[in-house]
């Protein structure tokens, strides 16, 4: 594909970060913007920043949801937005989901629309099909969290305007990325912590049974690339981005401990509403009109995240 410059919304996050250093990689002209919000630690989103610059690669600290975007489009040909008010937590209000996924998306989208830009690639989520994650993109949502509620809301605004002939665009829903840099509330990077720094891993009471499509961030990289490239063929659709190989939390649990040779301790916790139950990527759709598969192992993975962790985290850089 010829270079463009793209925008990636939410750069400085775990998904945005690991994906702006991927396109730049392949030659594209890579801009990011990030609201460094407070959700967790901005020290992780600032040295992600800093990772970011030394790959030429500059991020804005601009509000979706309330910043003129104009400036930050001028020449800018593709956008994938990432930024997000992510995870399903009783600490987050529904009026800062329904901002920051709703409100925010509305005002790039119509932002878009001025830049005339040619490639919207919107980046969703499995929570929007509810507690069971398994279907295809024919199936009907359900979610069951204002997270999966007002990230399908925001998918609409999306695929409306592209519906309407204003915007060219697409949408990617998601299957449990894990990888470098990955926010720390997650379970891999708690897991992780706990077997490095023999930190308690809280788990909540029911969590080992889950069932994860658990996607590496590097697959998913290259799934929103092969979007991108194959533009005609992706423009309009909604695409199941995650691994067709399913496995327990407990199994994951296993197999990093088996890297680390420790055990976790665990801290149980009380189960935690909204919560899926099961999550098995049906990748039937992308892999028949894009080509694209996953290739990264659950262990392969994990070993990089650990190592990862082990040389650019642990003792360098408090995320909690």
């Amino acid at each position: 594909m010829t270079p463009m410059k793209i925008l990636i919304t939410g750069s400085c996050g775990f998904i945005g970060s690991s994906l702006a250093l991927f396109l730049a990689a392949r030659g594209h002209s890579v801009q990011g913007v990030d609201c460094y919000s407070s959700y967790y630690s901005p020290r992780l989103k600032h040295h992600n920043a800093t990772r970011l610059r030394t790959a030429g690669i500059e991020s804005f600290a601009l509000d979706l949801a309330a910043d003129v975007l104009d400036d930050a489009l001028v020449d800018v040909e593709a956008i994938v937005h990432l930024a997000a008010q992510p995870g399903i937590s009783a600490a987050t209000s529904w009026e800062d989901y329904h901002r920051n996924n709703i409100l925010a998306t509305h005002h790039l989208v119509e932002a878009a629309k001025r830049a005339k830009i040619s490639r919207f690639l919107n980046v969703a989520t499995s929570s929007v099909y509810g507690l069971n994650a398994t279907g295809s993109e024919e199936t009907a949502p359900a979610p069951a969290s204002w997270y999966g509620a007002t990230k399908l809301a925001a998918e609409q605004e999306v695929m409306a305007a592209h519906r309407a002939g204003a915007l060219s665009a697409c949408s990617l829903r998601l299957f449990s990325v894990y990888g470098e840099r990955e926010r720390p509330d997650k379970l891999f990077p708690r897991l992780i912590r706990s077997l490095v720094e023999n930190k308690e891993l809280p788990l909540f009471q029911g969590s080992r049974e889950h069932r994860r499509s658990f996607t590496y961030v590097g697959d998913i990289c290259q799934g929103i690339a092969s979007a991108l490239d194959q533009w005609p063929k992706s423009r309009g659709e909604i695409f199941n981005l995650g691994t067709d190989q399913c496995f327990t939390t407990g199994d994951a649990i296993e197999t990093a401990e088996k890297i680390t040779g420790r055990q976790a301790p665990l801290k149980h916790l009380p189960p935690r509403p909204g919560d899926q139950a099961a999550t098995h990527a049906n990748i039937d759709k992308i892999r028949r009109v894009l080509g694209w598969q996953p290739e990264t192992t659950l262990q392969a993975g994990l070993e990089r995240m650990i190592t990862w962790y082990r040389t650019d985290i642990s003792g360098r850089v408090d995320w909690a």
